[in-house]
């Protein structure tokens, strides 16, 4: 369930936005919502002043532009790097869901430029929603979910079908890029679902829920780049899909691969390239919702 939503804001992006779109869904309606803003270390007293100043304003005007039940609402300044404290406030609230805007930088982009998102995306265990700059938010009825046997998609379809469940006329996309199945037909096409095994526990959850659903594959084209791995070809299908299919929100498992040891470093591996979550989070049309297999 998703009871508690940090609300990263800048001042910049669409994450407000993104959050009145959640709220109209019935099953983030009762959500408590704390907005935060960081005020990042000045060099002066008079520059330090003049951020808290501004600090205020952007929480204020978030706050309003909500519109949300006061009693549901309450708001965070803090100083301190914004990557660093957005881990720590989330922890310290436990927070169900991270709603952040996004640059959509690419990978090593990412590190020069000091992506925060991708920091956070990287350190924190909880389900995070990115939402670019660049991007039109939508009320969300058509929610897509990157289906495969993997522990985080499972508990991605969970979050799926507890958002799309009560929306009147909401429907599940079940996505799968591996077509090596009986009954497969290719590129969007619907496939036979009860003859794929990775589809039929998802259907079988769906129908549970009552909740609408389809099933899509994808297996990339013909004569894409060699230099392309085999998670950039992947996260190139779930792209086209979601942009092709008009979806609404895009859910993506993504599983802690780093060693305990290393909890508190960025993996560069993820950011320089062979990663699924970091192609879609860079050049998904649409907000993408990404979650950890132990969050």
């Amino acid at each position: 369930m998703i009871q508690k939503i940090l609300l990263a804001v800048s001042g910049l992006g669409h994450a407000e936005e993104m959050l009145k779109t959640l709220t109209d869904m019935p099953s983030i309606q009762g959500a408590k919502v704390t907005v935060l803003h960081v005020v990042t270390p000045q060099t002066s007293a008079a520059a330090m002043t003049a951020k808290w100043e501004e600090g205020g304003k952007i929480l204020a005007s978030a706050i309003v532009s909500l519109n949300l039940d006061p009693s549901q609402v309450s708001s965070i300044l803090r100083q301190g790097e914004p990557k660093d404290v957005v881990c720590q406030v989330a922890d310290e609230m436990e927070a169900d869901l991270i709603i952040m805007g996004s640059r959509g930088l690419k990978r090593l982009q990412s590190i020069l430029g000091n992506s925060v998102s991708q920091y956070v995306f990287q350190l924190s265990s909880r389900p995070m929603l990115l939402v670019k700059d660049d991007i039109y938010v939508k009320k969300i009825k058509r929610v897509m979910v990157a289906i495969d046997n993997s522990d985080a998609a499972k508990h991605c379809l969970g979050l799926a079908l507890y958002l799309v469940r009560d929306v009147k006329g909401g429907e599940l996309i079940l996505a799968n890029i591996n077509t090596e199945w009986i009954g497969k037909k290719q590129d969007g096409v619907e496939v036979n679902p009860e003859q794929n095994p990775i589809f039929a526990p998802a259907i079988a959850e769906a129908k549970k829920y009552g909740v609408p659903y389809r099933c899509v594959t994808g297996s990339g084209k013909p004569g894409q780049e060699a230099y392309i791995t085999s998670s950039g070809r992947a996260g190139q299908e779930i792209c086209r899909l979601a942009e092709d299919l008009n979806v609404d929100l895009l859910l993506l498992g993504s599983p802690d691969r780093r060693p305990s040891i290393a909890k508190s470093f960025v993996d560069l591996d993820r950011l320089l390239g062979d990663s699924l979550s970091d192609y879609v989070r860079v050049n998904a049309t649409c907000p993408v919702l990404l979650a950890r297999t132990n969050a």
